[in-house]
């Protein structure tokens, strides 16, 4: 019996040999917004893991949207220029689809890469003033950020725009809208976060209202037949915040207008959060959205097992399976799910040495 983790799947005109994702994986490596040869080292060496689609780490749409100094962006010429010969490297000698999360780290950015502390950096120490839907720091010891104004918005918005542009000239297969993790558009969604008194903020329906206009932007300029997807995160895990509820609903309003998928994670809004962390953690997040809205999910978190990976494939609770940490700490994770799994995978010819034959796929 063929395995379920292993078939094809397709969204939009993009077709995915398998239900594996190479999640978005901050590196912290790119200069001025732009990436360079680390990049080309990681991606290139991801982009032979045998996994169905390779999503680029979360990608700033302006300068003051970055998570850190070190992380990469796509809004201007020379950050496309950057991309544009990472991205013809990879292709070179692997034919796996390439999506991209954009993103924009709002109260959070301006931070110290991880390795240095993460803490948010001053302007002094090469950070910048910060952005948000209200005047609240992520944590005590940050700069209040400063609440956007209707021009703000506007500016944050086109700025998506114009990276989902640059990202279809690049020839990127997907786009995943980042409104996780606590960055800004998971801060509009979250009433810890959001506390204004205008249309973007008080209800759900006002403070769903940000995220929807810049999702339906990118829509309208993201080709067709490219799939677009949002990374969610299903729980504050605080009382009182963001929680699975209020995702469902926010899901809903997503598929009405052309949303292809939820990525369902959780958390990073609050430092208040108590996450109950286990293998699987968050697959109840993705069911639960894939049952109540019928839109394909791909369930992330502590997902390490392979026969753990086709059970929630073939149970139904997502449609892909998405590894992150788990990919770094072994790069041929879907190799090795293959071989457990019985299946044939992908791989280059240089490679067909190091495994039994009958793992690899013959050559079209």
């Amino acid at each position: 019996m063929a395995s379920p983790l292993f078939s094809s799947l397709p969204l939009r005109q993009l077709a995915l040999s398998n239900r594996i994702v190479v999640a978005p994986m901050c590196q912290y490596s790119a200069q001025d917004g732009n990436v360079g040869d680390w990049h080309l080292m990681h991606l290139g060496h991801l982009s032979h893991s045998g996994a169905g689609l390779l999503i680029v780490e979360a990608t700033a749409v302006e300068s003051e949207g970055r998570i850190t100094p070190a992380c990469p962006g796509l809004w201007n010429d020379a950050n496309e220029a950057a991309f544009a010969r990472v991205l013809k490297a990879v292709r070179q000698y692997s034919s796996m689809p390439v999506g991209i999360q954009l993103a924009h780290a709002g109260r959070k950015a301006s931070c110290a890469v991880p390795w240095r502390g993460g803490k948010q950096l001053t302007e002094q120490d090469g950070g910048w003033t910060t952005v948000a839907p209200s005047a609240i720091p992520f944590s005590d010891s940050d700069a209040v950020p400063l609440a956007l104004d209707k021009r703000g918005l506007e500016r944050i918005r086109d700025a998506f725009v114009q990276a989902a542009l640059r990202a279809d000239r690049l020839g990127i297969d997907a786009i995943e809208l980042h409104a996780a993790h606590g960055y800004l558009l998971h801060q509009f969604l979250s009433p810890l976060a959001n506390l204004r008194g205008d249309e973007y903020g008080g209800k759900l329906e006002n403070r769903l209202r940000f995220p929807l206009e810049v999702f339906t932007a990118l829509r309208a300029a993201w080709p067709g037949n490219k799939p677009l997807g949002v990374r969610v995160s299903a729980s504050d895990w605080v009382e009182g915040g963001w929680d699975l509820e209020q995702t469902v609903a926010f899901a809903k309003e997503l598929k009405a207008r052309g949303c292809d998928y939820i990525h369902a994670s959780s958390g990073g809004l609050s430092p208040a959060q108590q996450v109950a962390i286990a293998p699987g953690y968050q697959v109840p997040f993705a069911r639960r959205i894939k049952q109540e809205t019928g839109m394909t999910t791909i369930a992330v978190g502590l997902i390490t097992e392979a026969r753990q990976a086709e059970a929630i494939v073939n149970e139904e609770s997502a449609d892909l399976v998405a590894l992150a940490r788990g990919m770094l700490y072994d790069p041929r994770w879907p190799w090795h799910a293959a071989a457990e799994l019985g299946e044939q995978i992908s791989a280059p010819p240089q490679y067909w040495r190091s495994a039994p034959a009958s793992l690899f796929k013959p050559e079209n």
